[in-house]
């Protein structure tokens, strides 16, 4: 489905950080997110890119450092935690890293600013969160992948947006280009994906 945005709309991006790293990931790009605030505010008046993600404490280095000082001093607005660790019913150690919660309050707090919400994740526990700011008079876009191996993005999450927007259609406009030597700027973030979330 094409993109649908007005010039004059107020945009919101809240950006899953670890559903969207995977979803990239199982396509076969990395996301450039210099290029991506650009490409959305582009779309209408940007007020706001939220990006969440948990952060492994107690690590002399985290992979994942880099990109949330860059997006902090580019345009983001981080919101970060620590993870959790714990051990599972069969004894292994876990980490858990979930920032579902955060993320549902910005969107109920910030509808009010918005006229267009972009949800960047498929994670179906969404779905009453995109329908509860739908009754406010905002629409919602919804950005994941159906062309991964199983679909990332939750059939219900997909059939409750406005529009859906399929990653791999943007690669070409918000994938980074080969460099030389290129870190990898991101790791998982520890949330558990169980079968049921998509």
């Amino acid at each position: 489905m094409s993109m649908i945005f007005y010039s004059e709309e107020r945009i919101g991006l809240f950006i899953d950080g670890s559903n969207l790293y995977a979803a990239a990931r199982a396509l076969g790009f990395d996301i450039d997110y210099k290029r991506l605030l650009t490409l959305f505010a582009g779309k209408g008046r940007l007020i706001r890119a939220f990006y969440y993600t948990a952060l492994v404490e107690d690590q002399e280095y985290s992979p994942i450092r880099p990109l949330v000082d860059w997006l902090d001093y580019n345009g983001y607005t981080m919101v970060t935690k620590p993870t959790k660790e714990f051990t599972d019913a069969s004894g292994r150690r876990k980490i858990k890293g979930n920032m579902d919660i955060e993320l549902a309050i910005d969107v109920m707090e910030m509808a009010q600013h918005l006229d267009h919400v972009v949800l960047f994740s498929g994670d179906g526990d969404f779905r009453r969160l995109v329908d509860a700011v739908q009754r406010k008079g905002v629409r919602v876009t919804v950005v994941s992948t159906v062309r991964s191996q199983p679909p990332m993005v939750a059939d219900e999450l997909r059939r409750q947006a406005d529009i859906f927007i399929e990653l791999m259609d943007l690669a070409p406009q918000i994938s980074r280009g080969p460099a030389p030597a290129r870190e990898a700027y991101h790791v998982d973030d520890g949330d558990d994906y169980e079968e049921d979330d998509y």
